[in-house]
């Protein structure tokens, strides 16, 4: 009889309690699972060490995955993170079918660039469509795919914005996909940078703000801080 294949995920990460930092559940209580690998190198990338090589992932069982996130405390809310957790697909649906029989309620962050069917399962969909300023391509077919296949209540749209061609490619998001509300964040172009970064995000803010308000065609908008910059700089694992 052929053994049965064992599941594993390359874990990088796995943190909490923590704060959701963006979005539509901004302020969620939540702990974190940050899987390795992406098909995406961002210029800004705040978690590049996902992807570059300058750290190894750890291959953990869901079982595995789960003990540790047990470890750490009780919880409720979890966020899958990447990277791109959605470049996996059987290893990763087993552990979304393990966590919500557990109760718990899920969350994923991706950029839209792979659809894998475990989404339908995922309470929170947050897709964040890369900007110009990234220096990456969209595919808008795979895109279009991925949100007509999600019901309207798990997706959140939020784009990182950096300068005025972001802004302005942001609005095209909302024209084509008409969410109930775009959540734009301002930036973080030095996720390297040690020591407080606070005024310089809030500057970043201040001027996303004045340029929303100013803007007529904007509407059902919320352009938010990446709160966890506030709190906690660049620092890892909060």
């Amino acid at each position: 009889m052929a053994r049965q294949r064992v599941l594993k995920l390359p874990v990088l990460e796995i943190f909490g309690p923590t704060f959701q930092g963006e979005g539509r559940a901004i302020g969620q209580k939540t702990h974190f699972i940050r899987t390795g690998g992406c098909d995406y190198h961002c210029d800004w990338c705040d978690s590049a060490f996902t992807w570059d090589g300058s750290e190894k992932a750890n291959l953990m069982t869901t079982d595995a995955i789960i003990e540790a996130l047990d470890q750490l405390g009780s919880y409720d809310y979890v966020t899958l993170s990447g990277g791109n957790p959605c470049l996996l697909s059987a290893n990763m649906a087993e552990l979304v079918q393990k966590l919500k029989a557990k109760g718990v309620r899920l969350a994923v962050e991706t950029q839209g660039s792979r659809w894998q069917e475990w989404l339908r399962d995922i309470d929170d969909v947050t897709i964040s469509p890369k900007p110009p300023s990234s220096k990456m391509t969209i595919n808008y077919e795979t895109l279009d795919f991925i949100i007509s296949r999600l019901d309207k209540e798990q997706l959140t749209l939020k784009i990182p914005v950096f300068d005025d061609a972001d802004l302005a490619f942001a609005k095209t998001i909302q024209e084509r996909y008409q969410p109930d509300v775009l959540y734009l964040s301002a930036g973080n172009p030095e996720p390297k940078k040690e020591g407080s970064i606070v005024a310089d995000q809030l500057a970043r803010l201040n001027q996303l703000w004045d340029k929303v308000a100013q803007d007529p065609d904007w509407h059902s908008v919320r352009v938010l801080p990446q709160l966890h910059t506030l709190v906690y700089d660049n620092d890892r694992g909060v």
